[in-house]
């Protein structure tokens, strides 16, 4: 009997995640003070280039987010020695970082993992590990248990420090490792990190989300709002300007809560701190929900030099009842309103935003509601997504008569109209000059340079790769509903040094 055929591996569908628990080396987090709040990471001696010459994959899903988290882990990994694998087949450590919005994202997940099977048998050294918003789930480590055996490790987003210690602990066993936190034991500063880009990077500041949409099963997976401290968001800004990083983004699941929670600083003043730091070029921010988001918040857009012309406010639907069953707190006239206040205040910002379609019970004026909200505000762009039940949301539980084929309907409606008004948007910049944060030869065609505006607008266009990381002026020539094609009028200062 192989490895992956021993007594773990017989049918285990019909027992508990307890039952489940006890036959895998489940490993809770040990009690902390109550008033532990922070605490700054240093990789443990024992585990410093312990696996030189190894090599780790990570495949992450979802949100920027779950991007930043993998760039964590990596720099976790590489401080134990291990070097990144240009494929996944020629890993030693391969994590999957998952995401638990959406029934699609977790449906190609475990179809990943089922095809990596037979890389276990070839390689019984082979660390498999499933992490992530997906881990959070008791639904999901008792199917991983059951259906997913040749899985050695399971950890959630609140003990991505643990990541050495897992794997080595994962190393050593027969069983799978099953560490997820119900919530976090402190915010835990310095982790290193391996940024994906030279030019951007994010930065968190706040953890969690307080908000409990009905559909949304963030607050389960990542736990209540918690805020870093200001000085700390400073400080690794000052690090990355000092990198030569131009441009960053603020992250967490609801920003404009930040601070909330320390009760002496909000969103508007970390603005402004972060504004003051010397070399960052560009700061963006996301994502925001429309309550909350303040005149004072407003006003330090507005008036914040480095602060980009970009929101993303997510507004879900424009119909109240349903924002009512959604839970999202904001009326349509509420949101309106603060779209016209935003444009006064900020003139010439890009607004996108997230809309759900086919929400249960949605009839066909609902739907109608949310066209004639976007045909109003027109917005820049639109992430459009048909509903996707949760398990353990509320919103899973209610009564919906629509079908599917309905909702696939409206999505093709609601996204043909966003199309045009974007393209619409686009045309209106037909031969304006606008500055671009070059991030390097498109991902498409190695032979022109993509950028972005301040607004968050692709462009392409061609010039020399030395242009790459600096600042320069594009004349746009072309308008597309997705990107502006333009030319090089010239560089910045900035893209000389």
């Amino acid at each position: 009997m192989s490895v992956l055929e021993n007594e773990k591996r017989v049918n285990l569908a019909s027992l508990s995640i307890d039952e489940l628990e006890k036959m895998a080396q489940v490993r809770r987090p040990k009690p902390v003070p109550s008033n532990l709040e922070r605490s700054n990471y240093e990789l443990p001696e024992e585990y410093r280039d312990v696996s030189r010459g190894k090599r780790y994959y990570i495949r992450t899903y979802g949100c920027q987010m779950n991007e930043h988290d993998t760039e964590m882990m990596s720099g976790l990994l590489e401080g134990m020695g291990y070097q990144q694998a240009g494929e996944i087949e020629s890993a030693d450590v391969i994590l999957f970082n998952t995401c638990a919005v959406r029934e699609n994202a977790e449906d190609k997940v475990f179809g990943e993992i089922g095809r990596l099977r037979p890389l276990k048998v070839q390689n019984p050294e082979l660390i498999l590990g499933l992490c992530g918003c997906m881990a959070q789930e008791k639904g999901v480590q008792k199917f991983v248990l059951d259906k997913f055996p040749w899985v050695d490790v399971v950890f959630g987003t609140h003990n991505i420090h643990r990541l050495p210690e897992l794997v080595m602990t994962a190393k050593n066993s027969q069983d799978t490792i099953l560490e997820v936190w119900d919530k976090a034991a402190a915010t835990v500063e310095d982790i290193p990190k391996v940024r994906k880009q030279e030019t951007r990077a994010w930065v968190n500041i706040q953890y969690g989300c307080n908000k409990f949409c009905t559909y949304c099963i963030v607050p389960y997976t990542r736990g209540a709002e918690r805020s870093r401290m200001p000085e700390d968001i400073v400080q690794e800004v000052s690090q990355l300007a000092a990198q030569g990083y131009k441009e960053i983004t603020l992250l967490g699941q609801n920003v404009n809560d930040y601070g909330v929670d320390l009760g002496t600083v909000t969103f508007a003043k970390l603005l402004r701190l972060v504004n003051d730091v010397k070399g960052i070029e560009r700061i963006r921010f996301t994502t925001s929900n429309p309550w909350n988001f303040t005149d004072e918040l407003i006003d330090a857009i507005a008036e914040c030099e480095h602060v980009v012309e970009h929101i993303h406010l997510p507004v879900q639907s424009g119909n109240n009842e349903v924002l009512k069953k959604m839970n999202r707190t904001h009326t349509r006239e509420y949101y309106l309103s603060l779209v016209d206040k935003i444009r006064h205040k900020i003139p010439g910002v890009s607004l996108t935003t997230d809309i759900i379609v086919g929400f249960p019970g949605e009839t066909d004026e609902q739907f109608e509601d949310t066209l004639s909200l976007v045909a109003q505000v027109k917005y820049d762009n639109a992430f459009t997504f048909i509903y996707s039940p949760r398990e353990n949301t509320p919103a899973a539980k209610f009564e919906d008569g629509v079908s599917q084929e309905t909702k696939k309907q409206r999505l093709q409606r609601l996204n043909e109209l966003q199309y045009a008004v974007s393209l619409e948007r686009n045309q209106t910049m037909q031969g304006q000059v606008v500055d671009v944060l070059v991030e390097g030869p498109s991902k498409t065609n190695q032979e022109v340079l993509a950028g972005r505006t301040r607004t968050n607008k692709l462009v392409l266009f061609e010039g020399p790769l030395e242009l790459s990381g600096g600042l320069a002026q594009v004349a746009v020539t072309e308008p597309q509903t997705w990107l502006l094609k333009g030319e090089l009028v010239s560089r910045h200062k900035e893209a000389l040094v």
